[in-house]
C-alpha cells in the first residue's frame, strides 16, 4: 500500500509526525472509545477498528444508529444515549465524512476529550466546530494503526 499526501478525505496518507507525541500520550493506557459507526458486519474497518481497541484494553461503545449489539457489545442509536457513567474520553468517528458533522457538537456535549476522524470521515468544518468546542482533534489518522505503531498489537 502506498501512503500518498493529500487532503481528499479517505485518501490514504502520512500521519503529522508533529501529532505524534500527543497520539502516543492518548493511546498509551486504555481509554472509554465511542466508536461512531462501528459495524455489525464482520467486514467492515470500523468494527475491525473497535475489536482491536477493545483486545487492547479499552472501553469500546459501539455508537451505530439501528444496531442494539455489535461484537457482542451493547451499542447506543447516538453518542448522547450513551449512560453517563461510561464517561467517553475518545469520540472515534468511522462514518462517511458527510455524516460526521454534527459528532463534534454531541462529543463536546457528552463531555468527550478527543474526537478522532479516521481516514474517510475528514471533514474540516467538524473539525474546526470540534476544536471551537475546545476537543482536540486527529484527522486522517486510523486509531488502529497508530496504536499498532506505537504499542505493537
Amino acid at each position: 500500500m502506498t501512503e500518498r499526501h493529500t487532503n481528499q478525505p479517505g485518501a490514504w496518507r502520512v500521519p503529522n509526525p508533529q501529532e505524534d507525541d500527543r497520539v502516543r500520550e492518548w493511546l498509551a493506557q486504555p481509554r472509554v472509545v465511542a466508536v461512531v459507526g462501528m459495524s455489525p458486519r464482520l467486514e467492515r474497518p470500523s468494527r475491525m477498528v473497535g475489536l482491536y481497541l477493545s483486545r487492547h484494553g479499552f472501553t469500546v461503545i459501539p455508537v451505530h444508529p439501528v444496531a442494539e449489539q455489535v461484537a457482542g457489545l451493547r451499542a447506543y442509536p447516538r453518542l448522547e444515549a450513551i449512560p453517563r457513567e461510561g464517561k467517553v474520553e475518545i469520540v472515534d468517528v468511522c462514518v462517511s465524512a458527510e455524516r460526521a458533522g454534527p459528532i463534534a457538537d454531541e462529543a463536546a456535549r457528552i463531555g468527550a476529550q478527543v474526537i478522532w476522524f479516521q481516514p474517510g470521515a475528514e471533514n474540516p468544518a467538524a473539525e474546526e466546530r470540534a476544536r471551537q468546542l475546545e476537543l482536540e482533534v486527529f484527522s486522517g489518522r486510523c486509531i488502529l494503526a497508530d496504536h499498532h505503531r506505537f504499542f505493537g498489537g
